[in-house]
């Protein structure tokens, strides 16, 4: 098995960051490195997510100024070496154990693969119906736009190999939310095999995500994205 690094962004995660370290430990032994990356956060999380990384051999926390999910995700992958790299959601809305699904030789052959939540087997949990249809519809217009072909661009836990992903995230320039939707394009247009791995997906009450506002915040990154990457 390839020796892989899982980066988690946190941004104000205090209240769950004993749950994403109870997560960090189902992981398993393919993980040789976990980095916890604190986006600037302004409650506790540092400095919890630091006592709690000096417990465990493979974590350690990287602090950043906040510039956001995007932002935190890059400077985490920036500094990985391993031979593959994921990065995952603080409340493993996607479950820890299932990293060895986007891992050889469990995974299709691909350089990229990405958890969907529409796949025949995938299971969407506890989600509020309104919640899924705007984000069934934000994938229609991210298809539409820029990523033709994946049913599901912002399923929060996604596989890359070592040297793609620092490539990728070397060129990022989205630092919000839709993120995910750049990275995706500049992979299609470089001609990389992206595979969607179907997953179990729980909702979480408590995300970060706020429906309305973000949801039209990143459209509007969708359609920068389309301009700045026209392929």
């Amino acid at each position: 098995m390839p020796s892989v690094t899982l980066v988690i962004p946190c941004f104000n995660e205090a209240r769950r960051l004993a749950s994403t370290f109870a997560g960090i430990d189902r992981l398993p032994d393919v993980v040789t490195e976990v980095v916890v990356v604190d986006d600037g956060s302004t409650d506790d999380t540092l400095a919890l997510a630091t006592a709690l990384a000096s417990q465990r051999d493979r974590v350690r926390v990287q602090a950043e100024p906040h510039r956001g999910k995007g932002g935190a995700v890059r400077a985490g992958v920036l500094t990985s070496q391993a031979a593959w790299v994921c990065f995952a959601d603080a409340d493993w809305s996607v479950p820890p154990e299932s990293v060895l699904d986007f891992l050889p030789p469990k995974a299709p052959p691909a350089d990229v693969l990405i958890a969907t939540r529409e796949g025949a087997s995938s299971r969407r949990r506890g989600e509020p119906r309104h919640r899924h249809l705007l984000g069934r519809a934000f994938n229609a217009w991210v298809r539409a736009v820029a990523l033709p072909g994946l049913q599901d661009s912002q399923c929060g836990f996604k596989a890359f190999r070592g040297d793609v992903a620092r490539e990728l995230f070397g060129a990022l320039a989205t630092t919000g939310w839709a993120f995910d939707v750049e990275l995706l394009r500049r992979a299609q247009l470089a001609g990389l095999r992206i595979a969607e791995v179907p997953v179990v997906w729980t909702h979480d009450a408590d995300s970060r995500v706020r429906v309305g506002r973000d949801a039209l915040g990143m459209a509007a990154e969708v359609v920068q994205i389309r301009r700045m990457l026209p392929g």
